[in-house]
């Protein structure tokens, strides 16, 4: 199981560039930053400097979207990126969520989303595409490669992940939910004439190593208020006695008050109070060093490919430190064993 580490662009940027170096030490393959270009630094402009300090480490948004990024632009981007950095780009997408919400803008349609994806990644591989009605190709590419990986949690997103996506990205780390949306993901792959195995699976979520639980689930109950915003979206669609697990949706019910982006992705935000001790236990990954380990090895027992960290917390150092010098290592160890 690959490693990755997603990080926020606060201010400094070169707090950020420094924290991608040392995960590249440890031996994390990507390193991921969120989207939102109002509320933090403009993302793809620190990716240059994260690519240049490093030699092997994946860079890129988790998650971007084709609301606020206008598909070729995007393209555009990583084909830059790649050309410059050796196809060391990836690119995470959704239907998009903070940035969007902060604009006043409305997430867009997976039929959409599903267009937007297949621009991004044809004309970054140098392919031309036909770009609402206008053919257009980026004739500069050679040998391009970009993987695009789509997040989701709904069953028409799940479908469609199944069927366009190179990676399908989920935002929580429970094997429950993470059973239920990858056999939607593999039924649409098969269904799409796709080998299932093909698909890359990327589980995301907090982690925090300490042997204070109750501190760690007040460190990281920001993470259920950041997925419920996600489920309320799932309830509204589908209704609440629908296929979605209740495993996923139950624990809205006690939402209260709307959601706070300006604390968007951070510990303390009060919007998230209302999230239970239960849900953080299961959608995160807290504990000691045995119990990251016992929880890391059922998800990639259940088909996970990378185990994606959410590093916003007081503990950014510590947490590094304990993956790359105990958790990968043991983690390793047992595979080769």
């Amino acid at each position: 199981m690959d490693f990755g580490v997603t990080l926020q662009t606060n201010p400094p940027a070169q707090r950020v560039i420094e924290l991608t170096q040392r995960a590249e030490r440890f031996g994390f393959t990507h390193a991921w930053t969120f989207d939102s270009h109002v509320l933090w630094q403009e993302p793809y402009v620190i990716h240059t400097r994260m690519l240049a300090a490093t030699e092997k480490i994946i860079v890129g948004p988790f998650v971007t979207n084709p609301v606020s990024r206008d598909p070729s632009v995007t393209a555009s981007t990583f084909a830059t990126l790649n050309d410059m950095f050796g196809n060391r780009t990836i690119c995470g997408i959704g239907r998009g969520d903070s940035v969007v919400r902060v604009l006043g803008r409305k997430p867009t349609t997976l039929r959409q989303l599903e267009e937007a994806m297949r621009v991004i990644k044809d004309l970054a591989e140098g392919r031309e595409v036909d770009y609402g009605g206008t053919k257009v190709r980026i004739p500069w590419v050679r040998d391009g490669k970009l993987d695009v990986w789509m997040a989701g949690y709904g069953p028409k997103a799940l479908s469609l992940t199944g069927q366009v996506a190179d990676g399908f990205i989920l935002q929580l780390a429970d094997p429950v939910i993470l059973d239920w949306t990858m056999r939607h993901v593999h039924d649409a792959a098969r269904e799409a004439g796709r080998d299932p195995k093909d698909i890359k699976v990327c589980v995301a979520a907090p982690a925090y190593v300490g042997g204070d639980l109750a501190y760690a689930r007040d460190q990281c109950r920001w993470f259920g208020g950041m997925v419920g915003n996600h489920v309320v979206d799932l309830v509204a669609r589908y209704g609440e006695d629908s296929e979605v697990p209740h495993a996923l949706t139950d624990y809205i019910k006690e939402r209260q008050q709307s959601y706070d982006y300006s604390r968007h992705g951070q510990a303390g935000n009060s919007s998230t109070d209302f999230v239970p001790d239960g849900i953080v236990d299961r959608f995160c990954v807290l504990g000691t060093v045995e119990d990251h380990i016992k929880k890391l090895t059922e998800l990639k027992d259940l088909g996970v490919d990378q185990f994606n960290i959410y590093l916003m917390h007081d503990a950014m150092d510590e947490t590094l430190d304990a993956y790359g010098e105990e958790i990968i290592p043991a983690l390793k160890a047992k595979s080769t064993a």
